[in-house]
């Protein structure tokens, strides 16, 4: 793995731009691929936004200043490209946030790509029933297993507010299976 500053350097630089992001997209796809998928459920439209995200990272590289982890600077990219996806859906079918999630949940049902059993499906029933950061954080906590302060980073919120969140979402889930 190239270091992270060498690795900038290389994709705000024009002579190596083309092979650094290669690099950047064969290192990240996977990881970003699945932080968006449980944000926007379908595999199409996570191929979608996963592609959006990298356009806006290849456009915007040369304003990244380093302040973050470059992963956390992307994260958060593809987090937002992810929320604007879905308030853009929710838009064009005149309905709202509640009602987009119900309806990917029964797309999830029949996604050929979909790799869980009734437990799975259950979980991800339960995660969509949260409000929006609540379900960002219990996925980045609990799925990519990140630290408080890597999801601090992407989010641009406190440790203390996230644990917080977490612990709510946890609840939420924990009652929604029971009730299930």
């Amino acid at each position: 793995m190239i270091e992270e500053a060498l690795l900038v350097k290389q994709l705000q630089t024009e002579a190596t731009q083309k092979r650094a992001f290669e690099l950047l997209v064969n290192t990240y796809k996977e990881k970003l691929y699945w932080h968006i998928r449980r944000i926007v459920l379908d595999h199409d439209d996570t191929d979608d936004v996963l592609q959006n995200t990298f356009i806006k990272v290849f456009k915007n590289i040369n304003g990244f200043k380093g302040e973050s982890k470059l992963y956390s600077w992307m994260y958060r990219i593809a987090t937002n490209e992810a929320l604007s996806f879905l308030n853009s859906k929710s838009k064009k079918l005149n309905i709202g946030n509640s009602e987009i999630q119900e309806k990917m949940i029964a797309n999830l049902e029949s996604d050929v790509y979909f790799e869980g059993d009734y437990i799975q499906l259950a979980l991800q029933k339960a995660i969509a029933t949260l409000p929006e950061k609540q379900k960002l954080v219990f996925n980045m906590k609990y799925y990519q297993e990140m630290k408080y302060e890597e999801i601090s980073d992407i989010l641009e919120t406190s440790v203390g507010a996230l644990k917080a969140s977490y612990h709510l979402a946890t609840k939420k889930i924990e009652a929604f299976l029971k009730d299930d």
